[in-house]
């Protein structure tokens, strides 16, 4: 059994888009017909992300996956995705998959994971909609692309592309419950038991380029950052 978490704080505006594509993902032939199961952890939410999710268990159901959700009151991203790594390990994954609410995975993102043969696989994001930054939308989609290294052997890490498999999880003792580098922290402590890595730009995600960042010191916060010139993408973490 594959597992995928998603914390979510507030995300009624991306999460439809955001389950409809994982539910493309989960269904991919290439997956044999294993049963993917998926747990958004509502963290602190004060907006319709509840209902949004809810709407879609009945799709999941039909099409022979799973989806379900927990509700923390811990404003912390960390926490959130250990939450949700937590109920899936209960059930028994082999694989935990890890995006973000505001994401939306390619169809064959969880079968690229898979098909790496790794205990850990550290995937690229990509930027279609770089409106929100207004007039510095083309400055900041110019130094994205010149900075950002979309190709296998990168060294960025991001929760909103990240497998690793149950037994390393564990074995590196899980997300930290910190408010933002969970991530970080979590391939650095797999790196330190000798996991094997896949630094791949094979498994496909399309993030927001929003400015309305939910972590501070995360993708968002970054991108501000850049548009302004305080740092090159390739040295964020």
């Amino acid at each position: 059994m594959i597992g995928v978490a998603i914390p979510a704080h507030d995300e009624e505006a991306y999460l439809d888009a955001c389950l409809h594509a994982l539910l493309r993902a989960a269904c991919h032939p290439a997956l044999a017909g294993e049963e993917v199961r998926v747990c958004v952890v509502l963290d602190a939410c004060s907006d319709r992300s509840l209902d949004v999710v809810a709407t879609h268990e009945a799709l999941f159901d039909a099409a022979g996956c799973r989806l379900e959700w927990r509700e923390i009151s811990a404003r912390q991203v960390g926490a959130a995705r250990a939450a949700g790594a937590r109920r899936l390990l209960e059930h028994g994954v082999r694989w935990l998959a890890f995006t973000d609410a505001d994401t939306c995975v390619a169809p064959g993102w969880l079968a690229a994971q898979i098909a790496l043969d790794a205990d850990v696989v550290c995937g690229s994001v990509g930027v279609e909609d770089w409106s929100a930054h207004g007039e510095q939308s083309s400055v900041l989609c110019e130094r994205f692309r010149g900075d950002y290294q979309d190709r296998d052997g990168h060294r960025h890490i991001h929760g909103a592309n990240l497998g690793v498999s149950a037994e390393a999880y564990l074995a590196a003792g899980g997300f930290a419950c910190v408010g933002c580098h969970e991530d970080v922290l979590l391939v650095r402590a797999l790196e330190s038991i000798g996991a094997r890595f896949a630094w791949s730009a094979q498994p496909r995600v399309v993030t927001s380029a929003r400015i309305d960042a939910r972590a501070r010191g995360g993708f968002g916060d970054t991108l501000r950052a850049l548009a302004i010139g305080m740092l090159p993408f390739n040295a964020a973490p």
